[in-house]
């Protein structure tokens, strides 16, 4: 059973009754735990991140693909074993969450400028809306 607690103001709310959620229990020791509430990433952070590409492509040569794998196989990668062998797996950007997002693209945007001398853009940025008209659509 799940449920969901929302703090505002110092007030604590559950969108079930936690005695409605014990007398589903059956008998025995349970553990509760609470973690934050994600959110999927956002349409405007995948966008931004394909606008990256799309610049980066075109100041290099090298397709906007390319680079999202580039920097999937960079910051996504992680060891697992099967069957006692070892294996890098690279992860992706599709199941990612608000925060990870974000990570992941700061990540990108300090490699582009340090690695590559290409600068990418927030929506706080000065010439922003000017960066979204020329690759928005590209």
């Amino acid at each position: 059973m799940e449920a969901t607690l929302t703090k505002r103001d110092g007030q604590v709310s559950m969108d079930k009754s936690f005695d409605f959620l014990c007398s589903q229990l059956r008998n025995g020791v349970y553990v509760v735990s609470i973690k934050r509430k994600t959110e999927p990433r956002t349409v405007s952070q995948n966008a931004l991140m394909w606008m990256w590409f799309k610049c980066m492509e075109e100041n290099t040569g090298t397709e906007k693909q390319d680079w999202h794998d580039y920097y999937c196989c960079k910051f996504l990668t992680r060891e697992t074993a099967f069957g006692g062998r070892r294996y890098t797996v690279v992860g992706g950007t599709s199941g990612m969450n608000t925060v990870q997002m974000s990570n992941f693209m700061n990540k990108v945007q300090a490699d582009a400028a340090t690695e590559w001398g290409i600068t990418l853009p927030l929506p706080a940025d000065r010439y922003y809306q000017e960066f979204v008209q020329h690759y928005r659509y590209r």
